[in-house]
Order: structure tokens, then C-alpha cells, then sequence
């Protein structure tokens, strides 16, 4: 998906709400369980269909089918497969290595599995991320400052006697990598005032943003210092959205979750 179908999907649907399909069999409702044969696939499909119409992109964390071994594999596949071709995808995968093992990453999630962008871990520098960009089309969204607790420990340190932190320098070094035609960043909700500073490095950029929801985010504050002229931010619920119920009308509670934060974003942006 191209930037300009990109924003023009923001517009149409009035809409930056990405949904997280973190699937776990663990909490999806105990029915699919027992009557389907498929009951990941089955809450996917129902999660997708119930929220399609106001989620601009998917983010699918591909942890949550790898660890399923060969069945987990062909249910990302096919939940990909299930996706409106108007809405955007992204392999939640934080992938990164060498070149030549980057560039096998790169066909697995973007030949094999059609997805529109993968998250990237650029801290292996350029070479372990420029296999990426040979795909035209398709976008790179490398990890900047995230949104656990984890990101105290190396994320802002200082990294020259100007005070610049990591997570800055990673900024200003990887935006030359790209273009904002093909690379994106994730910067967690958890670090609502970062985004000023951000923005002054990456004005242009658009940014994934997780951390909205049960890991407690700042929408309002996020959106006050995060957008830009394009709109520039796909806003990520997973858990608040795909877990809202575990009864029959799980895909009813999740259609109304989405769309209260589709409409608490609606307040504040002018689309």
C-alpha cells in the first residue's frame, strides 16, 4: 500500500485506529474452542470482519502463531489472507540480522505472506535493515522508543555530550536509511511528551503507536503533539479491542470498543 492510499484510507474511514490481532487461544472464548476445528482462525476472521469498517490497518504479532508451530504459520497466512485489500498490514514480527538473513525475512513477510510493512529492529545499523527497502510498496516501521517499561534501560541514554538520547540518534541515523514513502516508527503511547521532540527529528514520518488501552497510553496527549499535516499516526489497540467479551458476541463487543476509540480519536482530529 502506497502512502497516498494510505492517507486516503485515514480520510474515508475518519479513522488512525490500527487493531492488534495478538491472538492467544488462551483468552479467546471458550466456544470456538469446542465447536470449530479452527478456533484461532475463527475468532481472526469474525475480530476482522466486526472491525473493518472503521480499522485503517491490522497489526498481527506474529509471535502469537509462530509459537503454534505449523498451524500457528498457516493461520497467519490465512488471517492475512482475510483482510480487506483496503486495509493496511503489518507483520508485527521485529525482525533484523545481517544482510543476507534480513533479505530471506524480507521475502518470507512480503512475497509470502503479502503484508504491507514489518516491524524492524534497526539496532544492527543500516546493512541489517536495507533488504527491506528493496520492496517497492511496502514499508519498514523500525523500532524507536517503545512502549514497555524496558525502554528506561538503554532507550534514553545519552550519547554525546549534547545530551542526545539513543533512541534520538537511532532517529536522526535511520530517517536517511528511507524515505517517508516507505519507512514508519513505533513510538509507545507510554511517552506522550517524547512525541514533541520526535516530531522536530521525523516531522513527516508516520508513526505505529501501541500502548493505548491496557497498557494505559495517552490518546489525547498523543494526538496534541504526534500529528502531522498527513495525520501521520496509525493508533494500536489489541487487548482492549480483541478481548472485550468472552461470550457468543465477542465480535459485537470488539466492534464496539473499536468504535469508541475510533470515536474518542474523532474528537480531537480534523479529518
Amino acid at each position: 500500500m502506497t502512502r497516498k492510499s494510505l492517507i486516503e484510507t485515514i480520510k474515508k474511514k475518519q479513522s488512525l485506529l490500527c487493531v492488534g490481532l495478538d491472538t492467544d487461544i488462551n483468552k479467546i472464548p471458550e466456544f470456538l474452542i469446542q465447536e470449530y476445528d479452527n478456533p484461532v482462525l475463527e475468532f481472526n476472521k469474525r475480530i476482522i470482519k466486526a472491525t473493518a469498517d472503521v480499522a485503517v490497518a491490522f497489526k498481527i504479532n506474529t509471535a502469537f502463531y509462530e509459537s503454534q508451530g505449523e498451524t500457528g504459520w498457516k493461520n497467519l497466512i490465512a488471517t492475512i489472507d482475510s483482510i480487506p485489500e483496503d486495509v493496511f498490514i503489518i507483520a508485527d514480527a521485529k525482525r533484523a540480522d545481517i544482510g543476507n538473513t534480513s533479505k530471506m525475512y524480507a521475502k518470507a513477510f512480503f512475497e509470502k505472506m503479502n503484508a504491507d510493512a514489518i516491524t524492524v529492529a534497526p539496532y544492527m545499523g543500516s546493512d541489517s535493515v536495507e533488504p527491506f527497502f528493496e520492496y517497492k510498496n511496502k514499508w519498514i516501521i523500525l523500532l524507536a522508543l517503545t512502549s514497555n517499561k524496558g525502554s528506561l534501560d538503554f532507550q534514553y541514554l545519552p550519547v554525546d555530550k549534547n545530551g542526545t538520547k539513543l533512541y534520538e540518534k537511532v532517529l536522526k541515523t535511520s530517517s536517511q536509511w528511507g524515505n517517508i514513502n516507505n519507512t514508519m516508527y513505533v513510538v509507545g503511547a507510554t511517552h506522550p511528551e517524547d512525541f514533541l521532540s520526535i516530531r522536530k527529528i521525523v516531522p513527516d514520518h508516520f508513526i505505529l503507536v501501541p500502548g493505548i488501552g491496557a497498557q494505559g497510553g495517552d490518546l489525547e496527549l498523543v494526538l496534541k503533539n504526534g500529528l502531522n499535516s498527513d495525520f501521520g499516526l496509525l493508533i494500536n489497540s489489541s487487548r482492549g479491542i480483541i478481548y472485550a467479551s468472552s461470550d457468543r458476541d465477542f465480535d459485537i463487543a470488539a466492534k464496539n470498543k473499536a468504535l469508541e476509540l475510533t470515536n474518542k480519536i474523532r474528537n480531537i482530529v480534523k479529518f
